[in-house]
């Protein structure tokens, strides 16, 4: 018996050695790599590119996969680039994700890798800007691959880079972002078993981390309502069906599905009218009005919920008046959770890596993430990065032109990814 102990003592204090031989490598290799990731973070900067248009980015990325000896796949999801990296032991699969692209944003600060780049978008001239952090996002993953790749015959499992297009949504008329590299096969060959993600927040100071466990950020689905009334003169609105008055109705009725009908001590919910178009003329009531927006929710039955009761309350106050509408509701984005299980077992890592009073509980997010759809096929974890400058009282919000992230912090975002990812490998 007291053999059998020795030998289980042994063993035990054999792998507790193993890993942090194994996690001292990753640290001493992130920190050596730390200015080339910077580096990459400000050239991708300096040179944004707009969802499924991400050509040079998606070259970059590849031309440094293929250069550390990873097995490379091009023009996934028009501009996606995957590499795949085989441990020298066999194990699971680990998809990890960065996001590429940028946003119609005029960067307004004075970085000396400030964006001068100008595009065409939606009719209209406009600044790109990485105003989101995706910039720092792509060289955090190019870091991790270099890592990881540098010891895998260490690795007991595979790793799945999956650089994305078109996470802030594709050009009107094409797909884009995870959805389409799930629909071409980025989760099969070989088959994904988890997913990790990060994302940068200007708001959380450098060197913390946040994330909760379930829901995390907010599906996002958008709408159109159009009311077809009956057009008329201004002076004799009697002669007519007035859609103006019909739609301002219906939005006053929609802010009340979320006082009146949504259970807020489960969730929050948001119902946004983003625009309402009608009329050309001042003595004219026109026969169409048309609103768009945004719906927000964190479950499924809450989702179905407030679609159902938006369709009720138009269908009956434009029939109420005379008037028609037609509402459809386009799903989007699903919420983004992390499994319980998977943030149970992977939070002392971040724990342990960044110090238990850098690891945050994150607070409900209304924003959404297209990670989301990864996490609807495997287990997935999320997490936020902290990249506002230490002691800093201000900081401008995410898709603003002030948007600014110090890249002191992206090493810790290298050596989480790359700690999960082996973590993971043992601990399955």
């Amino acid at each position: 018996m007291k053999r059998i102990l020795f030998l289980m003592l042994l063993l035990s204090s054999i792998y507790t050695f193993g890993q942090s031989s194994l996690k001292s490598k990753i640290n001493s290799k992130t920190e050596s790599i730390d200015q080339k990731v910077i580096a990459w973070r400000r050239d991708i900067h300096q040179n944004p590119e707009l969802g499924n248009r991400e050509f040079k980015t998606a070259e970059k990325i590849a031309a440094h996969l293929k250069s550390l000896g990873i097995e490379v796949q091009e023009k996934v999801a028009y501009t996606g680039v995957v590499g795949v990296l085989k441990g020298g032991k066999p194990g699971p699969v680990v998809l990890l994700r960065a996001d590429m692209d940028a946003l119609p944003v005029t960067e307004r600060g004075e970085l000396a890798f400030k964006s001068n780049v100008v595009t065409e978008y939606n009719n209209q001239k406009t600044g790109v800007m990485h105003a989101c952090g995706h910039d720092t996002h792509v060289a955090i993953l190019m870091g991790v691959a270099e890592v990881l790749s540098s010891m895998k015959n260490d690795l007991a499992g595979t790793v799945k880079f999956c650089f994305q297009p078109a996470e802030e949504g594709a050009p009107a008329g094409e797909e884009g972002g995870a959805a389409l590299m799930i629909k071409q096969g980025v989760m099969e060959n070989p088959k994904v078993d988890v997913a990790f993600g990060l994302h940068i927040n200007s708001l959380t100071e450098v060197g913390k981390i946040r994330f909760r466990s379930g829901p995390e950020m907010a599906a996002a689905d958008t709408y159109t309502l159009k009311i077809k009334g009956k057009q008329t003169h201004g002076a004799s609105p009697w002669s007519g069906i007035d859609p103006i008055v019909t739609g301002s109705q219906i939005v006053m009725a929609y802010q009340t599905i979320i006082s009146r009908n949504v259970d807020i001590t489960e969730n929050p919910a948001i119902v946004t009218v983003g625009a309402f178009n009608a009329g050309i003329r001042s003595n004219i009531i026109p026969e169409e009005a048309t609103m768009i927006g945004t719906i927000r929710t964190f479950s499924e039955p809450q989702q179905k919920l407030i679609h159902r009761r938006m369709e009720e309350i138009a269908t009956n106050i434009a029939e109420s008046a005379g008037a028609t509408a037609d509402l459809k509701i386009n799903i989007g984005v699903p919420v983004t959770y992390n499994d319980p299980t998977l943030t149970e077992k992977m939070a002392p890592t971040l724990t342990a890596l960044a110090g238990k009073d850098n690891v945050l509980s994150a607070p409900l997010a209304t924003g959404a993430e297209d990670f989301s759809f990864f996490g609807k096929k495997v287990p997935a974890f999320f997490f936020f990065l902290g990249g506002k400058p230490i002691g800093s009282t201000i900081a401008a919000p995410h898709h603003t032109p002030d948007f600014f992230i110090d890249d002191s912090g992206l090493g810790l975002g290298v050596k989480a990814l790359c700690h999960l990812t082996v973590d993971y490998f043992e601990k399955k």
